[in-house]
């Protein structure tokens, strides 16, 4: 590829990260950390006001480096900016509570802070006056408390506006519940200390206020203002009216906006939205199928608000329309593209058609931040995984043998000890079938990933039962053993059992499934604990040292190429970095 060609491909992936909600996201990022310097500043109140004062030298120093500051007052532009626009651009049906709540408290900070902000940044931009700690905490606790309680308001409100958006950015990732109980301690705390320190910090004040010496010597007066004073105060109040009366003119300016592209859309006339069940909306032109299905009080999934992310929203456009539906943007294409979505599947949200739809929601409408995770339909939906049937082996005869409270203690064990191989390798245990258990893998990761999380879930369970047979092996009569069958393909996911029984269960249909819950089965006459298609193996990228062995399974035509394992132990997993190397290097 030439040079010219690569730099092409660069500079297109770069432009399809540059979205309205990525610039939303980097200039709420830069912002938040110019609160939590500021917060993790007046949190040093709690030791000293010396403290605080030498906390904000290396605050100002750090945010007066070359750049930064411009960085800051863009990305404070550029969020109101867009405050603003998604108040002009989206529908009231498309917004939820939480939503409302977070952009209600960000059109108040302008008002809120405008005066902090005219007061301790333009007043040193204009002037080089710097407020110190001192200056402020008697301003806040002796001169004028009520400033006091209403800058105390707002810090909290700006917090509580930072802490939304970072909800919302950061459910969705795969780690989010496992660092959602730090980041709520620190959501907490943070703010909490910072509050702390901000009142010692003032009690400190008042105390040395009352000593005229120490007024004098940090700048604060005792009498009138000198008149160069007055009148700096007179010009920074100015420009803190004109921030205020200026936001609220654009605010004013975006909701007529808002109207006049409403009476545009209505007079470009209506399209029809028809569902699969046979119900049918009809919105402006340019409205998006997720806000008709909103505006008609249809159900339907969107875990990230209509944003374009989670991918729970997808539909199915089928019909006359189907064929003429306006391209996906880049960063539509890019969702579509990671889900491995048809032809005719786009997203809901993104998708504003021109002309008469009828449309099938593949996401069951109450699907939550796990099922956006994961990646699945509750409708059917084809996809790539790699099925894994684990099967205890004898437990019949011990049931026989022992109370049924003992039976069901040693299955639970069992399917315990599998469970845990299953997750800490990357897959989805499924189903509990009996004694055994079916395990899915690549619900959200490509094909060669789930093929090598399946493999080192293989010897994951041989490891897990081997500990539990050194805990269990006399009270349960033997060791106890398992067979595993492992086979990939392409399958159906989705949601069998019908909604009328109140208990559907999301679960794979296909070739994968049976092919491999057959392999479990041929384990006990190949006597080993493992059998592995080999089509499994090639997915993955290894090549074994297991024999290959081609089987004639019941209720299939032909042969399957399988590895016999007869340790399960013995299964390459993701761990076996010589022997991926290896493989990666000669291919």
């Amino acid at each position: 590829m030439s040079a010219g060609a690569r730099s092409r491909v660069v500079w297109g992936a770069v432009r399809r990260r540059i979205t309205v909600r990525n610039v939303r996201l980097a200039s709420g990022l830069v912002l938040l950390a110019y609160v939590t310097s500021h917060f993790l500043n007046h949190a040093l109140g709690n030791l000293s006001l010396a403290a605080m004062e030498a906390g904000l030298d290396w605050v100002a120093w750090f945010w007066g480096l070359p750049g930064l500051g411009t960085l800051l007052y863009g990305a404070l532009a550029i969020h109101a900016g867009l405050a603003l626009w998604s108040i002009y651009a989206r529908p009231r049906h498309s917004w939820t509570t939480l939503e409302v709540l977070q952009l209600g408290i960000g059109l108040s900070l302008p008002f809120l802070l405008a005066g902090h902000v005219v007061t301790a940044r333009l007043g040193y931009e204009l002037y080089g006056d710097g407020k110190t700690y001192s200056q402020l905490l008697h301003l806040y606790f002796v001169a004028a408390p009520s400033t006091g309680l209403r800058q105390g308001a707002s810090l909290l409100l700006a917090w509580t506006h930072a802490a939304i958006g970072l909800f919302f950015w950061l459910r969705l990732k795969p780690g989010f519940p496992a660092i959602a109980p730090v980041l709520l301690c620190a959501a907490v705390l943070v703010p909490l200390l910072a509050l702390l320190g901000i009142v010692q910090g003032g009690r400190e004040v008042v105390a040395l206020a009352a000593d005229e010496g120490w007024r004098a010597a940090n700048g604060i007066p005792s009498g009138p203002l000198p008149d160069e004073a007055a009148a700096r105060i007179e010009v920074l109040e100015r420009w803190q009216d004109a921030i205020a009366y200026g936001f609220l003119a654009a605010l004013a300016g975006a909701f007529a906006a808002r109207g006049l592209r409403h009476v545009a859309q209505r007079r470009r006339g209506l399209v029809r939205v028809t569902y699969a069940d046979g119900r049918a909306v009809e919105v402006p032109r340019g409205t998006s199928v997720l806000e008709a299905s909103r505006i008609g009080r249809i159900p339907h999934a969107s875990v990230c608000g209509g944003r374009g992310r989670c991918s729970t929203c997808r539909v199915r456009v089928f019909g006359a329309g189907a064929t003429e539906l306006p391209p996906p943007s880049p960063a539509e294409a890019g969702v579509l593209e990671r889900i491995e979505a048809g032809p005719q599947v786009r997203l809901a949200c993104q998708l504003r058609p021109g002309r008469d739809v009828q449309v099938a929601p593949l996401i069951a409408p109450w699907a939550g931040p796990l099922e956006a995770r994961r990646i699945v339909s509750a409708f059917g939906e084809e996809r790539f995984v790699v099925a894994m049937f684990v099967d205890m082996r004898g437990s019949t005869r011990f049931a026989e043998t022992h109370l049924p409270f003992d039976t069901v203690f040693l299955i639970n064990r069992f399917l315990d000890a599998v469970s845990r191989a299953v997750l800490a390798a990357g897959g989805v245990p499924n189903q509990f079938l009996g004694d055994g258990l079916l395990a899915l893998f690549g619900l959200a990761t490509d094909p060669r990933s789930a093929a090598r999380e399946a493999l080192a879930a293989a010897a994951g369970v041989g490891r897990e039962i081997a500990t539990l047979n050194g805990l269990m092996a006399a009270d349960a009569g033997g060791p106890i053993r398992f067979g595993i069958g492992v086979h990939c393909g392409t399958a159906i996911l989705g949601e069998i059992g019908g909604r009328a029984s109140g208990r559907p269960v999301f679960t794979a249909i296909g070739d994968p499934v049976n092919v491999a819950a057959r392999l479990q089965s041929a384990t006990k006459r190949l006597g080993v604990e493992a059998a592995i298609s080999e089509a499994v193996y090639r997915t993955a990228g290894y090549r074994p040292d297991a024999e290959l062995r081609e089987l004639q399974l019941d209720g299939r035509e032909g042969t399957i190429a399988v590895r016999a394992v007869a340790r399960a132990v013995d299964a390459p997993g993701a761990s076996d970095q010589a022997e991926i190397r290896r493989v990666d290097e000669s291919a």
